[in-house]
């Protein structure tokens, strides 16, 4: 039998994190949003932790109130990606562009030049933009729903095309002198729609077929279709095992129909994690975080999620016994079962919003042992092939992350799930060593085992490492020096 791989993607939110207030957090740089060598830090730091991919989640217009929030997207997704090409060797590089407002042949030259940058590793995330006020900033409306994903279908067609436009190799060989622009199909065979002429061939040469492609979710009528048809990857913001199983099983079914093998096709859910040494310093984490967006104006939405006419001043205190009777979930937001669960509980309201019942994405708040579990139960469920990890704050988040939640062996076969699995063999122990160390990712300088990874290992990792801090005067794994 096959043995399923966790996918895992780290995603870049703003220059800060996933949580609204992660630049408040101690040791937070407030300049993360315009200095490079801090994403660059961030990703080493994921490709150290054999994170898949990284993704920046994008669209064109300026969508906060900057006197109240950072802003959620970044300065230039393809730069910013480009700069990470140069500094990493192995993680997958993506980020969001609109097939609604991009032509096509904009999308191929530049996703096809990080390809070539960072030999492969280039990820294209087509997206639909559904905001008026992006289309306002292309002096545009957005378009019926119907003719935006006719226009999806021909964009994306269009910019395979002309990845595939140019032959391997085309610059390097002699012989090809006088043809280094080749096609590599028929134009007649490449569609012209009502939007696009044949387009003319791509202006980079290709180091393979294109970058892989992804697509968004939450699903409409048309995007299986779509996702089955052309994507790499999918990225879903299923609330529970039962929808995520739905949403996965879609998508394979839509592979299926064209031909696909439904393997290729990768579900990833939007997942963010809280990490601290225990639950309650994690829902502490979580309470800072929140404090700088509207309470009031949440707790009133957590009303409307379980049917209660709920206000602030009731902010520090839990639902009434003359309340919980009435509770409902609605049947409109699929967060309000969690959300009234969470309340059934006996947690203040305040207390209910930091567990993350509104968020975008499910949200674990606990120790590296509740983040590994819920990603354990998902996989193992059938419910995705990997997740899209939002952290919480991106300063401390992607090292903690890294260093301190570990999975268990997730095989199919028996005997590994048992055992483990076997790596290499040697009788010099240093390069038995080099090679566990390989096909972990875990640093030797960094290994430690379960018993530490508790709140003083923890402590000492957010803390960044400081010397002579740990506990029982031993001193703790730090870092080997880059080789």
């Amino acid at each position: 039998m096959t043995s399923r791989q966790l996918v895992l993607g780290m995603q870049f939110s703003g220059g800060y994190g996933a949580a609204p207030g992660a630049r408040r957090l101690p040791g937070a740089n407030l300049n993360s949003y315009t200095d490079m060598d801090q994403f660059v830090r961030y990703a080493q730091s994921a490709e150290r932790g054999k994170i898949q991919l990284l993704f920046i989640a994008d669209t064109p217009v300026l969508d906060v109130d900057l006197d109240r929030h950072a802003p959620h997207h970044m300065i230039d997704p393809l730069l910013i990606l480009t700069v990470l090409a140069r500094e990493t060797e192995r993680i997958g590089l993506v980020t969001t562009a609109s097939t609604t407002f991009t032509e096509p042949y904009n999308l191929a030259r530049q996703f096809k030049a990080l390809d070539v940058i960072s030999h492969g590793r280039a990820g294209w995330n087509a997206v639909t933009t559904p905001a008026p006020a992006a289309a306002a900033n292309f002096g545009a409306t957005i378009p019926p729903r119907a003719e935006k994903y006719e226009r999806a279908h021909e964009v994306i067609q269009i910019v395979q095309g002309l990845w595939g436009s140019w032959e391997k190799d085309a610059l390097a060989s002699r012989r090809r002198r006088q043809a280094v622009r080749r096609h590599g199909q028929d134009p007649a065979s490449q569609p012209a729609g009502q939007a696009h002429s044949l387009p003319r061939p791509a202006a980079h040469p290709s180091v393979r077929a294109g970058p892989a492609g992804h697509l968004p979710g939450r699903w409409g009528q048309l995007r299986p279709g779509i996702a089955g048809r052309y994507a790499s990857g999918i990225y879903a913001n299923p609330y529970t095992i039962a929808d995520a199983r739905a949403q996965r099983q879609a998508l394979r079914d839509a592979a299926k129909r064209v031909g696909r093998d439904p393997d290729e096709v990768k579900l990833l859910a939007g997942f963010m994690p809280t990490i601290a040494p225990s639950r309650q310093a994690a829902l502490e984490r979580r309470r800072f975080l929140d404090e700088v967006v509207d309470l009031n104006q949440r707790v009133r939405y957590l009303g409307a999620m379980i049917g209660l006419p709920l206000g602030p001043g009731q902010l520090d205190e839990q639902l009434t016994a003359d309340q919980l009777p009435d509770a409902i979930p609605s049947p409109h937001d699929p967060r309000s079962a969690r959300a009234l669960e969470v309340a059934r509980d006996g947690w203040t309201l305040r207390d209910v919003l930091a567990h993350g019942v509104i968020d975008y994405h499910p949200v674990v708040a606990g120790t590296p042992a509740d983040v590994a579990d819920h990603m354990q139960q998902w996989f193992e469920a059938g419910a995705c092939d990997g997740f899209s990890i939002a952290i919480d704050s991106d300063h401390d988040g992607f090292d903690s992350f890294v260093d301190v939640v570990e999975f268990p062996p997730l095989y199919t076969d028996d005997e590994e799930e048992e055992f483990g699995r076997l790596v290499a063999t040697s009788d010099d122990p240093l390069i038995a060593l080099a090679a566990a160390e390989d096909a972990t990712g875990a640093e030797r300088g960094r290994w430690v085992n379960a018993g530490m990874v508790q709140d003083e290992y923890f402590d000492y990792v957010v803390a960044g490492r400081p010397a002579n801090s740990s506990p029982d005067g031993h001193p703790w794994p730090v870092p080997p020096p880059k080789r």
